[in-house]
């Protein structure tokens, strides 16, 4: 989603130039990587302003998201809300470099490592690690293979530019023993890496539309959510973890937490399952607001017969 918001910005849709400026971005992200990270952390926050004057399409995505979530807010806090946010977007697209082309000594002096991150090499049963949208989601993935050895696994979303989408999976695998698969390909070829003992980097909180979802409360608002998740972890007997990442202020790197994993999950009941995954979620966005990803569509999919809320 943020390379999306990149491109986006860029406005790299133009055949003929596609290629050239996507190379060229890639280059710069390159360049920026060799920065010390306060630089680029500075850096980061004047791309997020500029992103937020500019960027109006995904702002307003931002500030409906902000006001559906938090109806209770004054329209000011709101709004500062959004703009900060902004600033950890700009953060992340820049320090994205970083992950992609910093050698594994840096990424470790830069990445905080917290809770039990070998679980899943101890494990006897396979590993679902609950992963939110937060800027830091990607240094997450990194700390997954940097800090452990359990075989990984993963989804992502394959990139319409096949310059970016190279970028995206060679930097995503550069580090220990992973495997990504589409999300629009065939489920089985994960199912099959799963049962062969890989651990699962599954990220639950996007709107994939209504199909295997359900409408459950994100917010108090009813969200299309995958109820995949609980029905994965039951019928793959799976531990599911949730492993939350944030970017610390001021170029002091990153912090992930790995957390204890799920008491009681998954049930016999999914929906249930899905409704309190999604109250957990609920409670890692209040203790850092501006870090959530808010200029996705979370509320894109409505129940029947209600109105568009974008």
């Amino acid at each position: 989603m943020q390379v999306r918001v990149l491109l986006d910005f860029l406005s790299l849709n133009l055949l003929k130039t596609k290629r050239l400026a996507s190379h060229a971005a890639l280059a710069l992200l390159w360049l920026l990587h060799l920065l010390p990270l306060p630089a680029l952390a500075w850096l980061g926050r004047s791309v997020g302003r500029l992103l937020h004057r500019l960027a109006h399409a995904r702002r307003r995505i931002a500030e409906c998201n902000v006001a559906l979530c938090f109806p209770e807010w004054p329209p000011a806090e709101r709004a500062a809300l959004v703009a900060r946010h902004f600033e950890w977007l700009g953060r992340s697209l820049l320090e994205r470099g970083l992950l992609w082309y910093a050698g594994p000594a840096r990424l470790r002096r830069l990445i905080h490592v917290e809770g039990d991150v070998g679980l899943a090499e101890r494990s006897a049963r396979p590993v679902m690690w609950l992963v939110p949208h937060f800027m830091a989601l990607d240094v997450a993935g990194t700390a997954t293979l940097l800090y452990q050895k359990q075989p990984a696994c993963s989804m992502y979303q394959r990139q319409s530019n096949a310059v970016f989408d190279a970028a995206v999976r060679a930097g995503r695998l550069r580090f220990g023993d992973a495997q990504i698969f589409p999300r629009s390909d065939s489920a089985k070829p994960l199912l099959r890496a799963i049962r062969s003992g890989r651990a699962f980097f599954n990220l639950p909180d996007m709107d994939f539309g209504a199909r295997d979802a359900a409408f459950v409360p994100f917010f108090n608002i009813p969200a299309a959510t995958l109820l995949a998740p609980s029905r994965m972890a039951r019928a793959l007997g799976m531990r599911v973890q949730p492993v939350v990442a944030e970017t610390l202020p001021g170029g002091r790197g990153y912090r992930v937490r790995f957390l204890d994993p799920l008491p009681d999950f998954p049930s016999d009941n999914a929906v249930a399952d899905t409704v309190a995954l999604n109250r957990w979620i609920e409670a890692e966005i209040r203790r850092n607001p501006a870090q959530y990803l808010w200029v996705h569509k979370r509320f894109k999919t409505r129940p029947p017969g209600e109105a568009p809320l974008y």
